[in-house]
């Protein structure tokens, strides 16, 4: 009876969803959710009591012997011994010894990396014109980048040799304007003036492409130059406090070999005379 039971396929419950316009306060909570934040709570409240029931009944004259020795925070937290071993004088100098090699080696990658970071921001700063190439109009998409002494530089860069060589000898063949005569210049402006519409908007339409090309390049440049900026300023700092590290450490050292000067318990300070010679 048992196995033919189990064979009859039963119905499934299902526990009720949130409601759509309830969505934005999480998933439903269930009876058993309920029960464990009941339980958390009323635990939190029954350590409160026990809290409060000391404070009213603590005694303000009490007194034990370990007041003398123990000692407090300033937030009145007693503070222990953790059971740290105390190392010895040799220990000591071999680990300030170690830490003073790493902060030798950190400090060079530091001015290393400061020296190159300097170059990029000279070389950005002097940075005149930017012509990309080999991508679409703007300069996240540029596969090649050239650099460009001048504007004039930046203009022809982008051209192929046929086109060059068709505006060098467009250029040529162009009569001079000291050789136009009054009748010339009028003709060549009425030309000009009744230009075919369709050059006229083609013409347009590449000029406003070059400008937002070159707005879009000299943006780029300047998020480039202020993420240097920030950078450099960022080594600057860390290698100003790896150097004040690294003469602290240099100092404690040569106190514990007794080869410079300080303070002793009195205050009074102290200081290594050198043998005259």
């Amino acid at each position: 009876m048992s196995s033919m039971r189990n064979a009859v396929q039963r119905r499934n419950h299902k526990e009720r969803a949130q409601p759509a316009q309830r969505e934005k306060w999480g998933v439903l909570e269930k009876h058993k959710d309920y029960s464990l934040r009941a339980k958390d709570y009323n635990e939190k409240k029954k350590r409160l009591k026990i809290l409060w029931e000391k404070a009213i009944e603590r005694n303000p004259d009490e007194f034990s012997y370990g007041m003398l020795s123990s000692k407090t925070d300033p937030h009145g937290r007693r503070i222990q011994d953790r059971g740290n071993a105390t190392l010895s004088q040799d220990a000591v100098k071999l680990l300030k010894t170690q830490d003073a090699g790493y902060l030798k080696t950190t400090l060079q990658q530091t001015r290393s990396r400061l020296e190159k970071t300097e170059q990029q921001c000279h070389l950005l700063n002097d940075l005149v014109g930017v012509q990309l190439l080999g991508g679409g109009n703007d300069a996240k998409s540029g596969r090649h980048i050239i650099f460009a002494v001048d504007f004039n530089e930046q203009n022809t860069i982008g051209s192929t040799p046929r086109e060059q060589n068709v505006s060098a000898s467009n250029q040529g063949n162009l009569p001079q304007p000291s050789q136009l005569n009054d009748s010339d210049r009028g003709q060549r402006r009425r030309n000009s003036i009744s230009m075919d519409p369709c050059l006229l908007a083609r013409e347009e339409v590449n000029t406003s492409q070059s400008l937002k090309q070159e707005r879009i390049a000299r943006k780029f440049r300047r998020r480039q130059r202020e993420g240097q900026e920030s950078l450099l300023k960022a080594l600057k700092d860390r290698e100003k406090g790896l150097r004040a590290t690294e003469q602290q450490l240099e100092h404690g050292r040569a106190r514990m070999i007794n080869s410079v000067g300080g303070i002793n318990k009195a205050g009074i300070k102290w200081k290594i005379r050198e043998r005259k010679r």
